[in-house]
């Protein structure tokens, strides 16, 4: 019987996390081929959502609850549970309900056929007009700088085989080591379709703010692919500017009399240095990056572990983190 580790970063989920849990257990008393093993991590939740995975663990075993000093983020949350792995199998899905428990089976059957990240695949979202139509333009943009392959579907729930599993493990804490380290380091990657739910309660907690933040750090991290942008538009501008020089002569030397306009001048100028702030932007997004690396800066910090890993103990201070 193979275990299999279900990781789920938590944030103001005190609502839903238990009948998420209770459905995957449900899923796991069917089936004799695999068993579970939980691992709830509370990103800095504003709610109580610390104190129902404090109460989960006290019921199951299986159940393992990280506590993170603050809210650092999903990616941030997903490393900080790999700790706590112990699985042949790592799974990975979201606290609103909407990832149906039975995909899990779905997923891990698959990484069973020799595959090392399997992601779930969603024909029809159940998300607002405003979070497909973004979903949709970083996807896309995201294609155009070629950090994403166009052969498979991307999403939050995906397995990861035990070769991932210890790459993932391995290299320390400073650099995100995510679904795209692993696609770096082998092809076997694939898709298994499956049905998308609606919330169980409560509203999505990324802000525009927060998929702004999710995008850029998916377009600079782990890949060159935006220096590359910035340098193709550099070339295009270049050819452009050349160009346009040289029909400005040609122009004055048959029509002397002829005047460029000021507002075409200003709107150029404009435009330009607006692409100019971005390639810079872009450079500095990468070496910002590099910087808290050198300063090895860390991406998470755990502040309590519990459940059967230490006795459910927890000091009475943190409880309420």
């Amino acid at each position: 019987m193979l275990l299999v580790t279900i990781a789920i970063p938590c944030y103001n989920s005190a609502k839903l996390i238990e009948s998420v849990v209770g459905e995957i257990l449900d899923i796991f008393a069917e089936t004799s081929k695999y068993e579970p093993e939980i691992v709830l991590v509370n990103d800095g939740s504003q709610d109580n959502t610390f104190e129902v995975i404090y109460s989960l663990c006290g019921k199951y075993s299986s159940i393992t609850g990280v506590s993170l000093s603050k809210n650092f983020g999903q990616a941030a949350a997903k490393m900080a549970a790999l700790d706590y792995t112990h699985g042949d199998i790592l799974i990975y899905m979201d606290d609103d309900g909407q990832h149906p428990a039975d995909g899990i089976i779905a997923l891990s059957d698959k990484i069973q056929e020799g595959y090392d990240v399997v992601y779930a695949s969603f024909p029809e979202k159940q998300h607002s007009v405003f979070t497909r139509l973004t979903s949709s333009l970083h996807g896309k943009f995201m294609n155009i700088i070629g950090a994403k392959n166009k052969e498979f579907a991307i999403s939050s729930f995906q397995a990861f085989s035990q070769f991932a599993i210890n790459e993932m493990k391995s290299g320390g804490e400073l650099v995100n080591k995510n679904g795209r380290y692993i696609r770096m380091l082998t092809n076997n990657v694939s898709n298994v379709p499956l049905q998308h739910r609606k919330r169980l309660a409560g509203q999505s907690g990324y802000t525009f703010k927060k998929r702004l933040k999710k995008w850029v750090n998916s377009a600079t991290s782990l890949n060159a692919a935006s220096l590359k942008l910035a340098t193709n538009m550099g070339i295009l501008f270049g050819i452009s500017g050349f160009v346009g020089a040289i029909y400005m002569v040609i122009r004055k030397l048959l029509h002397p009399w002829m005047q460029a306009g000021f507002a075409s001048t200003l709107v150029s100028i404009l435009f330009v240095g607006g692409v100019v702030m971005f390639c810079i932007g872009i450079l500095g997004e990468y070496i910002g990056k590099m910087y808290l690396i050198l300063c090895q800066v860390p991406l998470y910090k755990v502040r309590t572990v519990i459940g059967k890993i230490n006795e459910c103990r927890l000091d009475e201070e943190t409880k309420g983190d």
